[in-house]
């Protein structure tokens, strides 16, 4: 079998290693490909795996030989699904690799506005305390996760490993009314509201259900103008969850407190993004999924998918 890996660099940017892929076929590896480098890179392969390189009907129309595609993350935009059905194209993703890994991105962010551990830090280093009057001086309101409201919009996989460490926190839990979820026993205590609601009561909220055309731009105007002034606004979703313009307005105006962003409508952004400027909004690069143990599981699992359809029980497909 002939193989080749799209843009590795993305899940693999030197300190893992794709040996696994070896033993089925003959691997290349390569970090980047633009689009018009894909057809030839693919020709003859019965395997390709991407990451974020788009292979619509047009590319996998060049490609008689295409049998297989794995996405190595969890969302399968990049593939035209009802195409690759049509070609008899098994599509597999990678599903629950960075649970953990979003959960302690969205607590750091979440430290980051309730302990200002950065803010202080840059502080001591410009020498504010070495020419302070007292022993210790702090440069905002610091406060304690315990007590403060957490709302949740998409309490699913990652949203219910977010409640289950808030709780073990002491934070309360308010999440976005779903007839499917509410029923469910969970271990935790959770306060089921509509959407609107959830805004108002919340200290911090985080945004972790799936772009639909209901949830896009979720976060608008006229909810953010419902939040609290000190409340906090987390995305490590998709980027289109958010008017990324209303939010800007909101954090210079004073609306809210702060926004923590893991993702934009965009990206790379561009220059003139709003929140690029915005006041409190701290932004990383779309990062929150991309621990080494996560990236490592995601490697196996890809792995294992391609090893599953060769074997013809194929697992994880989404076509």
């Amino acid at each position: 079998m002939k193989i080749t890996i799209l843009d590795a660099y993305t899940s693999n940017p030197g300190d893992l290693s794709w040996d696994a892929f070896e033993e089925f076929g003959k691997v290349t590896v390569h970090d980047r490909t633009t689009p018009k480098e894909v057809v030839a890179r693919c020709a003859g392969c019965e395997a390709v795996l991407t990451n974020k390189v788009v292979l619509n009907a047009e590319i996998m129309d060049q490609l008689p030989d295409l049998k297989y595609i794995g996405v190595l993350a969890t969302g399968t935009n990049v593939v035209d699904l009802d195409y690759a059905r049509q070609r008899g194209i098994c599509v597999t993703n990678i599903p629950g690799y960075s649970t953990d890994s979003v959960v302690q991105h969205i607590l750091a962010f979440m430290l980051h506005f309730s302990s200002m551990v950065s803010i202080h830090n840059d502080a001591v280093h410009k020498g504010d305390w070495v020419n302070s009057k007292d022993f210790c001086f702090t440069l905002g309101t610091l406060n304690e996760l315990s007590g403060s409201t957490l709302g949740i919009i998409g309490l699913g996989t990652i949203g219910r490993k977010l409640a289950k460490v808030a709780d073990a926190l002491g934070m309360k839990i308010v999440a976005a009314h779903q007839s499917s979820m509410n029923r469910l026993e969970l271990p935790f205590e959770v306060e089921w509201l509509p959407v609107d609601e959830v805004f108002a009561r919340s200290d911090f909220l985080s945004l972790n259900c799936p772009l639909t055309p209901e949830t896009d731009k979720v976060v608008n105007a006229p909810r953010l103008q419902k939040m609290k002034c000190s409340a906090v606004v987390i995305n490590t979703g998709r980027g289109p969850l958010v008017d990324e313009q209303a939010l800007a307005d909101a954090l210079n105006n004073g609306t809210i407190a702060g926004a923590g962003l893991d993702v934009l409508s965009t990206e790379p952004p561009s220059a003139d993004n709003p929140l690029l400027g915005a006041k409190d909004c701290v932004i990383t690069p779309h990062i929150a999924w991309s621990s080494m143990e996560a990236r490592s599981r995601l490697i196996a699992i890809a792995a294992n998918n391609l090893s599953s359809f060769i074997a013809k029980i194929p697992k994880n497909t989404v076509c």
